[in-house]
C-alpha cells in the first residue's frame, strides 16, 4: 500500500510540474525574450498577449477531451510534441521574432491541452478522497516548477548573455531553451514508464470535435441567457483592469535605462526580484485568500480581496517615484505587489461561479482560466502601445487610478442590482 501510494505521489509531482514549465516559459518568460530580440515595447506586449488565445479558447475542447479516453497515450503524445515545439523553439530563436512567436503559440496551445488531459486522468486515477490526500503534492510541484523555470532560467540566460557577451542575447536565450528541452524530454521518457492505464479508458464511439464544439456552444448559450451574466463579465474586467495592465509593463520597467525613466535592472535581478521572490509572493497571496474565504465566508472577504487585487499598480508608481537602487528593496516592493495580486485574484472564483451558474458549478474550474484570459487580453495586448505615449509615472498614475474608478462602478452595477431585485 505504501509503494502504491509513492508511485501516485511521484506520477503526480512530476505530471503537474511537467505541465507548469512550459506554461511559465509561454506566460512570463517570453515578453523578455521579444524585449531582448529588440522588438518594440507595443509589438513585444502584443505578441505576449496573443499567446494566452489559446487558453481562451480551451473549454472548447474539454467535451472532447474528456470523452476521448486514452488520457496516458495522449499524455505522452502531448509532452512528446511539447519536447518537439521547444526544441525547435531554441532553434528558430536566432531566425526572428516570428519563428519564435509561432514556436511559442504552438507551446501554448499544446500546455493548454496538457493542462486538460492531466487534470482528467487525474480524476479518473484517483477517488475524490485519494484526490484530496495529494492535493498538496500536486499543487506544491507545480508552484515549485514556476519558481524554478521562471526564476532559474531568466538568471541563467542572464549568466550566459555575460558570459557569450560577443554573441547576440537570442543565442543565450537559444540555450536556455535547449536547457528546458532537455528538462522536459525526461519528464516525457519518465511518463513513458510510470503512468498506469486509467481503469476506464475507451474512447467513446459518438466522440468528435464538431461534437465538442457543439456541446461548448450549448454551455455559452446557457450562459448568455442567465439574467445580468454581462454584469459579472464586466465586474471581473474592472476588477483585472490594474493588473492586467501592470502585467507586462512592470517588466519593461524594470529593464528600461535610467535615462528613460526605467530601474535599469540586469536580467539576472529580474528574475531574482519577479522570477523568484514575486512568484513565491504570488503563491503565498492565493494561499492566504483561499483559506480566509474557507473560514470567513466569501461576503466578509469580496471587497478586501477586490481592493487588494486594484493595490499593486500603486507599489509601482511608488517605485517610479522613488527609484530603488538596490535588489533588496527591488525584492520588497515586489513581494508586496505580488502578494497582493495572488491574494486579490481569490476574489475572481466567485464571479466565475456565478456566470457558470448552479447547473454548472463544476465547470467552474474548467471555465476559470479562459475566463480570466479573456478579461485580461485586451489590455495586455495594448498596455505596451499605451506605455510608448507617456513616462512611467504617468502609466503607472492613471494604472492606479483605474482600481477605485472600477470599484466605483462595480458598486453601482452591484446596487443598481439591489433595487432592482427588491422592487
Amino acid at each position: 500500500m505504501s509503494s502504491s501510494h509513492d508511485h501516485i505521489r511521484v506520477w503526480t509531482a512530476t505530471l503537474f510540474a511537467a505541465e507548469e514549465i512550459p506554461s511559465a516559459m509561454v506566460t512570463f518568460v517570453s515578453l523578455l525574450m521579444f524585449l531582448q530580440m529588440r522588438t518594440p515595447v507595443w509589438e513585444s506586449t502584443l505578441l505576449a498577449a496573443l499567446l494566452f488565445v489559446p487558453w481562451v479558447m480551451k473549454s472548447w475542447v474539454r467535451s472532447y477531451v474528456r470523452r476521448a479516453g486514452h488520457y496516458r497515450r495522449f499524455i505522452q503524445i502531448d509532452e512528446a510534441l511539447l519536447t518537439i515545439a521547444l526544441g525547435t523553439l531554441a532553434f528558430t530563436l536566432p531566425h526572428g521574432r516570428m519563428w519564435t512567436f509561432a514556436c511559442l503559440l504552438v507551446v501554448s496551445l499544446l500546455c493548454a491541452w496538457h493542462e486538460l488531459l492531466a487534470r482528467t486522468y487525474y480524476e479518473r486515477m484517483l477517488r475524490p478522497a485519494e484526490q484530496e490526500s495529494h492535493r498538496g503534492i500536486k499543487i506544491l510541484a507545480s508552484q515549485m516548477a514556476v519558481v524554478l523555470t521562471y526564476g532559474l532560467l531568466i538568471m541563467s540566460v542572464g549568466v550566459l548573455q555575460i558570459y557569450f557577451r560577443q554573441k547576440s542575447a537570442s543565442y543565450s536565450w537559444s540555450l536556455g531553451c535547449y536547457l528546458v528541452t532537455g528538462v522536459l524530454l525526461l519528464f516525457t521518457l519518465l511518463h513513458i514508464i510510470i503512468l498506469e492505464r486509467p481503469f476506464s479508458e475507451d474512447s467513446m464511439s459518438a466522440n468528435s470535435v464538431s461534437g465538442s464544439l457543439k456541446a461548448e456552444y450549448r454551455v455559452i448559450e446557457r450562459i448568455r441567457q442567465r439574467p445580468m451574466w454581462w454584469r459579472d463579465v464586466l465586474t471581473l474586467f474592472l476588477m483585472l483592469l490594474p493588473q492586467s495592465l501592470m502585467f507586462y509593463t512592470r517588466t519593461i520597467f524594470f529593464l528600461d535605462k535610467s535615462a528613460r525613466g526605467g530601474l535599469g535592472c540586469t536580467l539576472q535581478e529580474v528574475g531574482f526580484a519577479q522570477g523568484t521572490i514575486g512568484v513565491i509572493a504570488f503563491l503565498f497571496g492565493i494561499s492566504a485568500g483561499l483559506w480566509l474565504r474557507n473560514n470567513l465566508g466569501e461576503d466578509k472577504v469580496r471587497w478586501p480581496m477586490t481592493i487588494a487585487l486594484g493595490l499593486s499598480p500603486l507599489l509601482y508608481l511608488i517605485m517610479s517615484y522613488s527609484h530603488p537602487d538596490n535588489l533588496a528593496s527591488l525584492c520588497i516592493y515586489t513581494f508586496q505587489a505580488q502578494l497582493l495580486f495572488g491574494f486579490g485574484l481569490n476574489a475572481c472564483l466567485e464571479y466565475v461561479r456565478h456566470i457558470s451558474g448552479e447547473r454548472y458549478r463544476n465547470t467552474v474550474y474548467i471555465l476559470y482560466i479562459p475566463i480570466i484570459s479573456l478579461c485580461m487580453i485586451i489590455p495586455l495586448a495594448l498596455s505596451g502601445l499605451i506605455l510608448e505615449h507617456m513616462d512611467y509615472r504617468t502609466y503607472y498614475l492613471i494604472d492606479t487610478l483605474t482600481a477605485p474608478l472600477g470599484w466605483l462602478i462595480i458598486r453601482g452595477i452591484h446596487n443598481a442590482q439591489c433595487i432592482i431585485n427588491n422592487s
